[in-house]
């Protein structure tokens, strides 16, 4: 996992330092075709690029609305794949919605991976691969496995997200599903464990 932090002091989420004991994680994606960090995450830290129209999420309220994740996962300006936290893992994120719709955030990191056109094969197993990777970690930091992960539209059948799609629009078109993504995550922390328990 690319891995790099750039804290969202700006925006108001932070500001409201409010925290939380993650009980779970919450895939996310941004439902625009723009597959660049620097659209979301900001400012430029010499490896994000330049953000043209000064639209990104380190803001009071990005867009006028309360917004903000614990993560994206995206294109570096070099085109590289890399992942940003933008927010402390334990800070209340607000990412499923607002009221008894967004009841997820008590207890969830959110993150957003970054969308593209939705057809490009290569971007998308680099950005999933990425996602399985980041869970892992979170997995392992905070004492969690693949059932306590869900995306943002199992969120809303479980009644504790708003109406979004994210992630069942996109997985699918690469034979992928959020079953198949628990799958890896879980392969992945049982060989994380079997390399700590022979070191």
């Amino acid at each position: 996992m690319n891995l790099h932090k750039l804290i969202l002091t700006n925006n108001a989420c932070f500001k409201a330092g409010k925290t939380i004991k993650p009980k779970g994680i919450m895939v996310h994606s941004t439902g625009v075709n723009n597959p660049y960090l620097s659209r979301y995450v900001g400012p430029n830290d010499g490896l994000l690029g330049k953000n043209r129209y000064n639209n990104h999420w380190n803001k009071d309220k990005p867009g006028g609305r309360q917004v903000c994740v614990h993560a994206f996962i995206g294109k570096l300006a070099n085109e590289k794949i890399a992942t940003y936290q933008t927010l402390p893992w334990n800070y209340r994120g607000w990412h499923c919605g607002s009221g008894k719709k967004g009841s997820g955030n008590d207890a969830h990191i959110g993150f957003e991976i970054c969308e593209d056109n939705l057809s490009d094969v290569t971007y998308f197993m680099a950005v999933y691969k990425q996602a399985v990777e980041l869970c892992v970690y979170l997995c392992k930091k905070y004492g969690l496995n693949e059932n306590n992960i869900i995306c943002h539209s199992e969120g809303y059948k479980l009644g504790i997200a708003s109406n979004h799609a994210d992630v069942m629009h996109w997985f699918p078109k690469h034979g992928k599903s959020m079953d198949t993504f628990r799958n890896e995550v879980r392969k992945l922390l049982n060989v994380k464990d079997a390399i700590d328990k022979t070191e």
